[in-house]
């Protein structure tokens, strides 16, 4: 890789970075290139350098960062021949996840609607293909049937997912929020 293509590489993964953050903030209308072009210290037009347009951008924000969840939860999953193990390895790096992108969760819930066609329909793909990972996994733990398990492993993203950008206390550190948040996710799971 050439200092250019690395160069560009390091511009695309901050455009995807600010959008991220100010679509978070503002939601995917109150956003424009420019805005994101500012953020990263070039003019909206220079987007476009990198991404096809707004859209294009959203997309790749939620396609990179589903990827990213099934990739690792797989990686997690298979790394672990012990039942508790693997689930409570996969609840803590989904908690981790859940507390590191916040932003990325928040626009994930409130601007789903704004992605084309195809990036929506990848999105959804690759979610259903994260929970199945986490319904194998619960499975030995809690043999029910799987509409039953796949309503646990939801519940159980919900309660991840919604507590890092619905509480906020200065006085818990982020160890202290992820082990009450992995404690509660395995006790809902298996309950």
């Amino acid at each position: 890789m050439t200092a250019r293509d690395r160069a560009k590489a390091e511009r695309a993964d901050s455009l995807l970075h600010e959008a991220a953050r100010l679509f978070a903030a503002r939601g995917y209308s109150g956003v424009s290139l420019e805005d994101i072009g500012a953020a990263v210290g070039v003019s909206g037009p220079a987007v476009y350098r990198h991404f096809a347009g707004k859209q294009a951008l959203l997309g790749a924000v939620l396609v990179n960062v589903s990827e990213q969840l099934v990739s690792g939860g797989s990686d997690v999953a298979s790394g672990s021949s012990d039942d508790t193990e693997r689930m409570l390895e996969l609840i803590g790096f989904h908690v981790n996840f859940a507390l590191t992108h916040a932003d990325v969760i928040r626009v994930q819930d409130r601007d789903l609607a704004h992605l084309s066609e195809d990036d929506r329909a990848e999105v959804r793909r690759l979610q259903r293909t994260y929970i199945e990972l986490w319904v194998s996994a619960l499975y030995p733990l809690r043999a029910a049937p799987v509409d039953e398990l796949r309503l646990r492993v939801q519940a159980c993203f919900g309660l991840i997912n919604s507590t890092p950008h619905s509480t906020r206390s200065h006085s818990r550190s982020k160890k202290a929020t992820a082990e009450i948040l992995t404690a509660m996710a395995y006790a809902a799971l298996v309950a």
